[in-house]
């Protein structure tokens, strides 16, 4: 096995684990602001944030290259889904608007816990293939003695 192989399983599961770990912070994040409600700098309640991948299969076919590449977070963007109204009239609510109606944040925790669940197995499933890979490396090593 060569050095570069080594270094490129290394780089691409490392890269992989913080892609997934940018993913659960912005789902934490989206958990935690679930409830806020007109606190943001324009007067809105929180807007639910994701994290996009970049397809780096597609980036490698388009530029010739072969070999993995690491996995990368493009950006986190907002999500667009307008907010939700309040069922009930709430004129007491600080947040109310002129007809007692409070505008809620567009977080489904349900959705963010089911999200939360996918990232924690793939982050895992990412550390497996990393002790796997090493592993191997070990046994290689002992062999070649």
């Amino acid at each position: 096995m060569s050095e570069s192989i080594s270094l490129k399983v290394f780089d691409i599961s490392a890269s992989a684990l913080a892609a997934q770990r940018t993913r659960l912070a912005v789902i934490s994040q989206n958990i935690a602001n679930a409830e806020v409600t007109k606190r943001g700098a324009n007067g809105e309640p929180y807007r639910r944030q994701r994290v996009n991948f970049r397809s780096v299969l597609a980036d490698e076919v388009k530029s010739g290259r072969s070999g993995g590449l690491p996995v990368g977070a493009v950006r986190v963007e907002i999500d667009t889904v307008p907010g939700q109204l309040e069922g009930t009239s709430n004129p007491g609510h600080r947040d109310a608007d002129e007809n007692g109606i409070v505008l809620k944040p567009n977080v489904n925790v349900i959705e963010e816990m089911v999200d939360m669940v996918d990232a924690s197995r793939t982050y895992e499933a990412n550390l497996s293939a990393l002790r796997a890979w090493k592993q191997m490396l070990a046994r290689t090593l002992e062999m070649t003695r």
